[in-house]
């Protein structure tokens, strides 16, 4: 990966600061440059949310906002966090908090929230039945392998109808350990999500994330058996655009979140992906708040 460009700080200033060691190489958004000139912010993103920010790259609205915007595609999550975690990168859009959290608690590297996009419902698709209440005893259902989407799968599950969880289960690394009920005996199946829509056809159904939905031509609003409701009981769900820990308050970055909301992008979205990107515009604090 390269590494994310920033100017070094000269001799003179390094003895204002006196002479510190410790001094904190200036990011591409902090550092002091002509005003007339844009800033460049580098974003890292996957699939149909790279389609997203390439759009918000050419916006006037984003040069207005005096941003240079360029925009990598990545295919591995974690890949994606370690490159914000390590400035080689500025930002990250492709995660939701939940996710985040659960990266957090595995990795030394740390990121953070700087604004809220969207949530996808996460959606039970199948292709041998019409309705929920049609599976089999001992039915297959493949779910994600990953800690904060297994969780999510379980939960969806549960809400479903399918599965009761104990508890005390944790909505971000809850595993199908905290199953407590299964009365038609499910057999739950993890697995990687990158060969989850080659594998559809394959088990009685299987619980997708949208944009790998999106991305096996299934839209959650009109193929899913059941998904997600978007309220407070899946605001852990919901979408973020995520920096290295300690810059998530960047007057540049935060930029960033304001022009996703733009309604330019709404109209984009709603054009390209059928309404299944359902625009969440909320402060950060939503996702610890105790409003339930």
């Amino acid at each position: 990966m390269k590494k994310l460009l920033s100017i070094a700080l000269g001799t003179s200033v390094l003895l204002a600061a006196g002479c510190s060691k410790n001094a904190p190489e200036q990011s591409s958004t902090t550092k002091a440059a002509d005003a007339n000139q844009p800033q460049k912010i580098v974003l890292a993103s996957t699939g149909s949310d790279t389609d997203v920010w390439q759009f918000i790259a050419t916006l006037p609205e984003t040069k207005k906002a005096g941003i240079q915007l360029e925009v990598k595609n990545f295919t591995d999550y974690v890949a994606m966090n370690n490159a914000t975690a390590n400035k080689e990168v500025d930002a990250n859009a492709f995660q939701s908090y939940n996710y985040m959290v659960a990266y957090n608690a595995e990795s030394k590297s740390k990121v953070a929230a700087v604004s809220t996009t969207y949530i996808e419902p996460m959606g039970i698709y199948s292709s041998k039945y019409k309705k929920v209440d049609q599976f089999p005893s001992n039915a297959t259902i493949a779910i994600p392998n990953d800690a904060a989407n297994e969780a999510r799968a379980l939960s969806l599950l549960q809400t479903a109808g399918l599965v009761k969880l104990k508890a005390d289960f944790n909505p971000i690394q809850g595993t199908t350990n905290d199953v407590v009920e299964n009365p038609k005996h499910l057999q739950l199946k993890p697995i990687p999500m990158a060969t989850a829509v080659r594998v559809k056809n394959d088990v009685d159904a299987i619980v997708l994330g949208n944009t790998l939905a999106m991305e096996g031509g299934l839209n959650v609003l009109k193929d899913a058996l059941f998904y997600e409701p978007a309220d407070q009981s899946t605001k852990l769900y919901v979408n973020l655009v995520a920096t290295a820990a300690g810059r998530e308050n960047d007057p540049v970055l935060k930029k960033l979140g304001d022009l996703y909301h733009t309604p330019a992008v709404k109209k984009f979205i709603d054009e390209k992906f059928g309404g299944t990107k359902i625009d969440v515009n909320k402060p950060v604090s939503y996702f610890t708040e105790n409003k339930q």
